[in-house]
């Protein structure tokens, strides 16, 4: 499972550029994890200050996080996906692998993953400038490396993985697919992917529902066109119960 900062913000209809704190967001967390075992890997943006990030680190273990993901940005975030990133700046290799290399330490167990997020490609940067980095955060001690790109094809990250797997310092690799979506789960992994995250289309598919309901029904003045659309209140008791 995948616990998204944009879902987490957009739900609270909070932009989403981290106006929803990292305690709210660890509440909300914990209340998921009263209702399942599944493993849940969080994501805490850049991970906030270096000298908090460790404090981070241990609540989302201690709550029984299995994995946290951070990007390589500083300031004010900008979400990867939008076309204009004016403004948006990478953090130096040196910063950010003292930031992993907090997290790292601040582990109980090597069971808790610290997944290092590459931006290069979202700030329009090289292949040469990604894989430097790649080798630097994995020495540092990243568990794994996710190689974020809004292009419509696969190809930057495919060269990125090629390039990559050859380097003695290689890390398993996550994929975030919302722009270059036809890509096959099979075609990631032969490329050497291990994890790829769907981030955001549980919520992105519950708006346009939500919406036609609520339309529907203040058209009709009432709620029986639509009982066959949606899910039977027996159904969702069952569900909690």
């Amino acid at each position: 499972m995948w616990s998204s900062s944009l879902t987490d913000s957009t739900s609270r209809g909070k932009p989403d550029n981290q106006s929803v704190d990292i305690s709210t967001r660890l509440n909300g967390l914990n209340e998921i994890l009263d209702v399942t075992t599944k493993p849940v890997i969080f994501d805490a943006d850049n991970g906030g200050r270096t000298e908090h990030f460790s404090y981070t680190v241990k609540s989302l273990e201690r709550s029984g996080v299995s994995a946290v993901i951070i990007e390589d940005k500083v300031g004010l975030k900008k979400n990867s996906l939008f076309k204009n990133q004016k403004g948006a700046q990478q953090d130096s290799v040196a910063k950010f692998c003292n930031k992993i290399r907090i997290g790292t330490k601040s582990k109980i167990t090597d069971d808790f993953m610290i997944i290092a997020r590459i931006e290069s490609f979202i700030l329009g940067k090289s292949l040469s400038d990604a894989l430097k980095r790649a080798d630097a955060y994995s020495k540092a001690g990243a568990d794994a490396i996710l190689i974020h790109s809004k292009e419509n094809s696969p190809k930057q990250i495919f060269t990125f993985a090629k390039q990559f797997k050859k380097s003695k310092f290689y890390k398993p690799m996550v994929a975030v697919p919302s722009t270059y979506s036809k890509t096959t789960e099979k075609q990631l992994i032969n490329h050497g992917f291990k994890i790829v995250i769907y981030a955001n289309h549980m919520l992105r598919a519950a708006y346009p529902a939500m919406l036609d309901a609520a339309k529907n029904i203040l058209k009709n003045q009432r709620s029986s066109p639509i009982e066959k659309k949606i899910t039977p209140i027996k159904e969702i008791l069952t569900l909690i119960s």
